[in-house]
Order: C-alpha cells, then structure tokens, then sequence
C-alpha cells in the first residue's frame, strides 16, 4: 500500500475517521492496528519482525532501566546487538557473504556459507533506527522506559513514518502519543495541504523524471555527452522530490490527527555548503547519525588519544574526523548494501 494509491487514500480517510470518532484512550490501539494492517499489505509474514522489534524494545529498555553497573551494560549492548542483526541479516547477509567468498577465494578456500533469496522487509533500516533511538536513551537516562506497551508499540509501528522516516526520536514524539488530539479544521486543512504537496512532488515531478532518467542509467553505454548530463541533473530533482514527497504526505497525515514528525528536507539545494547541505537533506537521518553514531565515536577516539597521552590537540580533531568518518561510511552503507555506498560515505566525509 504506497502512499500514492487509492487503497492508501481510503485507508488514511477511514483510520482517520475513526481515529477522531474514538475516545482518546482507544487510539493508540486503533493506530498500533492501523499501522501493522498497512505493513501486512506489503509482506504480512514480514510483520513478525516489525512485532519482534517491537517486543525487544520493550522488554529491554525495561531491564535496562531497572539494571545498574556491568549488567546495566551488558543488557544494552544485548539489545543493540539484537536489533542490529536482524537489520544486518536481511539487507547485508547476501553483501558479507558474497566478499567473504571472493576473500576464501583468494586463499584457495570455499566458502561454507549459501547464497540466500532474502526479501528485505520494507522500512527496516527506519524503524530499526528508531527503536535504537529509544534503546540508547534509556540507557544514558535522557528518557524513562515506556510503562505502556501500546504505547511503545505504536512508537516503533506508527504508520505515517514506518516506511521512510522520518525517523522519530523518544523525546519528541511518545509524549505525544500520549495525548488526547481534538479535532482542529485549521491543522488538518493544513496537514492535507502539505500532503497534496508530497503528492505533486512524488507523482508529478519524481514519477515523471524516472522513466528517463531509469533509461539512461539503466544503459549508460549507449548514451554519452547530453543525454547523460541531463539524465544526472535531473535524477538529483527525481530524487528529491520522491523522498522529500514521501516525507511530506507522511509529515502531513500525522499532522491531520495532531501528532508532529519533525521536517525532514529544508530546500537542500539552497545550500552554500556541504556542512549546511546535510543541514537540509532528510533532517531526521543526519541528526540521527550526529547524535547516535559521530558524537560516540568522537568522545571515545578522545578518551582513546586522552590515554595514550598523544599531543595536545590531536585528540581532538582526531575525535572530530573519526566521528565524521565513522558516521559517513555507516550511513552510506544504511544506504544499500554496496561498497559503492561505502565509497559515496568516504568521499562526503571527506568533503
């Protein structure tokens, strides 16, 4: 069921209805149903992962909570690791294995490991980066463990954002959850106005650049000079506009019952820089990776410098561009599981 459907169209009109028709207290158990009859549509065996981080989430940021010293730890490295495999089976089992064979080739050894059909479930790496938001701040103290395992759930599986971001943090959107939303005529006019317009980017300018743009591409070799240019400029609008449309319908539709998702694209290509480029260009994942992943590798390259006593000063710019890198080259492959990606994350990080 994508957003640009009429089953999705109905879909939103009927959950919405009835999502102001209830008592504010049975919400969430229409949203957390809402949001895994949507997943199903896709893949329905695939919803026991989604209700599988769910269950994770839960029970271990419960024990995390409750936990102190090394077991504290131990528990959330646990979780992280738990969560983080499911994602690493399913979009880089098939990548690992392939360059674990080529590696055993080279020594004149056969790889032991088969090659798998592996369908990645659709919003995996979303919803897998939101739980791990949820997990890590737990454990640093900046977020209680949700008592309410509906509530929770409805974190993690909340439709508008399970398929493309944008990727929500604990803070700023279970306090929301929590309340009760009266119907207001100006914000739902204006959530349906910001969702006409992710429509018009993603149906009229992303959907009608692609043919194109998927034909060059598609065969290079048989194009050079203009058509390649032109196929390059306007694969950069393509691209935009498919995931910023997307962003803005689901930003849109959670609007409408009262619920903010923080903006996600900021017209990025305003930008004078590429520090301010990444600023702009889908908010929720760069602020996702500087939090999450650059801050900690900084902080632990310096208190690495720190004990080996290097140069005053090293530790931190050293701290600084091992962040950058770290968080570059896992967000390129987050991307897809290719080393151009991890390339393509090298080269911006190196910008």
């Amino acid at each position: 069921m994508l957003f640009n459907s009429w089953q999705f169209l109905v879909f939103f009109l009927a959950v919405t209805a009835l999502y102001f028709g209830l008592p504010a207290r049975s919400r969430w158990a229409l949203l957390v149903t809402a949001s895994f009859w949507f997943y199903m549509s896709f893949f329905p065996a695939h919803a026991l992962v989604l209700a599988g981080s769910v269950v994770l989430s839960y029970f271990a940021a419960r024990a995390i909570e409750e936990s102190r010293g090394r077991r504290r730890k131990a528990l959330f490295v646990a979780a992280l690791a738990a969560q983080v495999a499911v994602l690493a089976f399913f979009k880089y089992y098939n990548f690992l294995n392939e360059n674990l064979a080529h590696l055993l080739g080279l020594v004149g050894a056969a790889d032991p490991l088969p090659a798998l059909r592996i369908l990645l479930p659709v919003g995996l790496s979303f919803y897998t980066f939101q739980a791990l938001s949820y997990l890590v701040d737990v454990h640093r103290g900046h977020h209680a463990a949700e008592r309410h395992f509906g509530v929770l759930a409805l974190y993690v599986t909340y439709y508008p954002q399970l398929l493309a971001g944008p990727i929500g943090r604990p803070g700023a959107l279970l306090p929301q959850l929590r309340e009760a939303h009266e119907f207001d005529g100006r914000r739902v006019a204006g959530g349906l106005k910001l969702m006409l317009w992710g429509f018009f980017q993603k149906v009229v300018i992303a959907d009608r650049l692609a043919p194109f743009v998927n034909q060059v591409f598609d065969h290079a070799d048989r194009y050079e000079g203009l058509p390649l240019l032109v196929a390059t400029f306007f694969f950069a609008f393509q691209v935009y506009a498919d995931f910023a449309g997307y962003s803005d319908i689901a930003i849109g539709a959670s609007q409408v019952m009262g619920i903010q998702l923080m903006t996600n694209f900021r017209r990025p290509y305003f930008a004078r820089t590429v520090g301010e480029f990444w600023k702009r260009w889908h908010i929720s994942l760069s602020t996702w990776l500087r939090d999450y992943l650059m801050l900690p590798i900084s902080y632990s390259f310096m208190r690495w410098a720190e004990r080996q006593r290097v140069l005053r000063g090293v530790e931190e710019y050293g701290g600084y561009f091992a962040g950058v890198l770290g968080a570059f080259l896992l967000g390129g492959l987050w991307h897809g599981a290719r080393w151009t990606f991890v390339v393509w994350g090298a080269l911006t990080a190196s910008t």
